[in-house]
């Protein structure tokens, strides 16, 4: 079974910085497109940042300049390191998996991030 183990979230102040990790297993890991969620309290689940199999990166206007998407393939991993942290950061961070020719869409359980002083 695919499994994806998100990491590193936390309760940090506005204007720090977390670096999340997402492990995936019993995937070909390479093959896939990743992608950083997040949800909020009362809102709906929203793209952070995502990068193809080929590393071409993209990211809500929201984080641009701040967030940055990362992926070694030799460890099974992405990355998304956040930066200038704000409040409205604050939300639950779900990892993604996503091949759209296998129609495979996998999800991780998800690592609370709160901005807050």
């Amino acid at each position: 079974q695919v499994q994806l183990v998100e990491s590193g979230g936390g309760l940090v102040q506005p204007g720090g910085s977390l670096r999340l990790s997402c492990a995936a297993s019993r995937i070909i890991f390479r093959i896939y497109s990743m992608g950083w969620y997040r949800q909020a309290p009362g809102k709906q689940r929203e793209l952070v940042a995502g990068i193809t199999s080929d590393s071409i990166t993209n990211f809500a206007d929201s984080v641009k300049g701040r967030f940055t998407i990362s992926r070694d393939n030799d460890k099974n991993t992405v990355y998304l390191q956040m930066n200038s942290l704000k409040p409205e950061d604050t939300a639950v961070y779900y990892c993604n998996a996503k091949r759209a020719t296998l129609r495979h869409d996998f999800w991780g359980q998800g690592t609370q991030v709160t901005v807050s002083s």
